[in-house]
């Protein structure tokens, strides 16, 4: 992405569309797995041969500055926050130890309250394929003053951002694309996805039976272990809170507080990652939909919401007939629908301004009137239309198809595509459509069995379209002795940290301080703070 958070989950343009999902299945583990499933008290051999990982959790790390250069934003922040970077090296093939290696990218700010400190808090943003190594400062801005007793430390997981590098060199961002209004238009997705997966299996078809989840957990526990610490705390949102389930479940006894926003269920995670989100984009569609018919002096889309979704529709309309010329890119109604959907994910003015901006652009479009684009339609564009963030595609894709197998036949798709359409003609065939993963390779495990119970503070807002409510509540109940922070009437994905709401951050912090679930779930309602 071309933006940092905070704003990052506001404006992680494509990515913020997979930015979402969901959690779990069943699995075994694999000889390797077995030997990161040992909880930490049985980690007391008295031969180093004991423990084949143990050159990699005995490493020593060379701390250096992250500033890369003088156009490298992410380093100046990190810098100015005063934090250090480092490569941790990790097995390619966690089956292979001895074998080939490959580097994960990690910063942290120290803790400067040494008398109290409660130890190190691993961090990821989400995707999969999100950068999580520039996150320290603003998080660490986040916890106020509980955040000078923790190591704020910022993982770019394997194969993403400044770790080694997956490049599939795709002419876009990102695999999600509606699958147009007929036959035709299917069978264009379907020929995008299947090239998709023939670049990737051409140029790195070697390691990406290794781009998985459960190995990305692996990388943490070596994370951990080279950092000194016998347990970590873990902040992870969206996708990253899947992966927190996945790393408790495969080290148990390694982890302290553990905090979940944007909650991925584990009965939901798979490479279709937008089914059954429809109900709760719809929602947020007309949440901004009257957000924009009271500012239609500002934007002309609508006085009334009904008027504004009408201008969506329109320009949908217009779209599937002729695509319009946007820029240098052209935008058809198989796109019109993904580029709404992004401007969804973060319930706030700017967000709904940047969302506004884009449909008055296309609308201008549509009658026929030349436009250049406003700069978030215009980054998302470049996102979805170019290969300036093919990394990005490419490693959330692998991720995805690594962890789970997906259906092969397209006719699977095109039968839920069709059958989504009556309920919702607009996002339905984006939701359902087909994916590179239907001709990606079988996964090479299979996929975890979260474990049934566990001490975690979960958050999630009522509205949120990408992560649904229902998930958080889904993992709730299987994680009974977990707590529930619920923000209450905000279309939102992510809240601690991003938000702006005093009643989940405090909550958040207070059990970052003192280690203690609240003594029951915590209602946190839109307007406190």
């Amino acid at each position: 992405m071309t933006t940092r958070f905070p704003h990052r989950l506001r404006s992680r343009t494509a990515a913020g569309v997979a930015l979402c999902l969901a959690g779990a299945f069943a699995v075994t583990a694999s000889p390797a797995a077995a030997t990161g499933t040992v909880p930490t008290t049985a980690r007391t051999a008295p031969a180093a041969t004991a423990d084949p990982l143990a050159r990699y959790h005995r490493q020593h790390l060379d701390w250096r500055s992250c500033l890369l250069g003088p156009e490298d934003e992410t380093g100046k922040e990190l810098q100015q926050a005063g934090a250090q970077c480092a490569d941790v090296t990790v097995p390619l093939n966690y089956d292979e130890p001895d074998g080939r290696t490959i580097t994960v990218a990690i910063s942290r700010i120290r803790a400067t309250d040494t008398a109290h400190r409660v130890g190190a808090l691993l961090l990821n943003g989400g995707g999969p394929g999100g950068q999580s190594l520039g996150d320290p400062p603003w998080v660490r801005a986040a916890m106020r003053q509980v955040g000078e007793r923790y190591d704020v430390v910022g993982v770019d997981p394997r194969f993403v951002g400044r770790s080694t590098p997956l490049d599939c060199h795709w002419p876009t961002g990102s695999f999600i694309h509606g699958a147009g209004k007929d036959r035709a238009g299917f069978d264009r997705s379907v020929a995008v996805a299947e090239d998709l997966a023939d670049r990737c299996r051409t140029s790195q078809g070697e390691v990406l039976p290794y781009v998985t989840t459960r190995n990305t957990a692996r990388d943490m526990d070596v994370v951990r272990a080279a950092l000194g610490e016998r347990r970590i705390s873990y902040l992870g949102y969206s996708y990253g809170t899947y992966l927190g389930q996945v790393y408790a479940t495969m080290f148990p006894g390694r982890t302290d507080r553990v905090v979940l926003d944007g909650v991925l269920a584990p009965d939901r995670y798979s490479p279709r990652l937008l089914r059954g989100t429809e109900p709760a984009n719809r929602h947020a569609l007309k949440g901004w939909a009257a957000w924009a018919a009271a500012r239609d002096a500002a934007y002309g889309l609508g006085r009334t919401p009904g008027r504004v979704l009408a201008t969506v529709e329109r320009v949908q309309a217009a779209a599937g007939h002729t695509p319009l010329p946007i820029g240098g890119h052209r935008v058809d109604d198989q796109l019109v629908p993904v580029l709404v959907l992004n401007g969804l994910s973060q319930d706030n003015d700017a967000a709904y301004a940047d969302l506004a901006r884009a449909v008055r652009d296309m609308r201008r479009a549509a009658d026929g009137r030349t436009v250049t684009p406003s700069p978030w339609l215009g980054e998302t564009l470049d996102f979805l239309l170019s290969g300036s963030d093919s990394a990005y595609g490419s490693v959330q894709t692998a991720v995805l198809c690594g962890d789970v197998a997906a259906p092969r036949s397209p006719e699977v798709y095109w039968r839920d595509v069709q059958r989504s359409r009556a309920s919702d003609p607009f996002f339905g065939p984006v939701a359902n459509n087909i994916t590179p993963c239907a001709f990606w390779d079988p996964p090479r495990e299979r996929p975890t069995t979260v474990r049934d119970d566990f001490p975690a503070l979960l958050v999630n807002a009522t509205g949120d379209p990408r992560t649904t409510y229902r998930s958080a509540q889904s993992l709730r109940r299987m994680w009974p002795s977990s707590r529930l922070v619920t923000l209450r009437g905000a279309d939102q994905h992510a809240v601690y940290g991003v938000f702006g709401n005093s009643c989940a951050d405090a909550t958040v912090n207070t059990y970052l301080a003192t280690g203690r679930l609240p003594t029951a779930d915590v209602t946190c309602d839109r307007s406190s703070g």
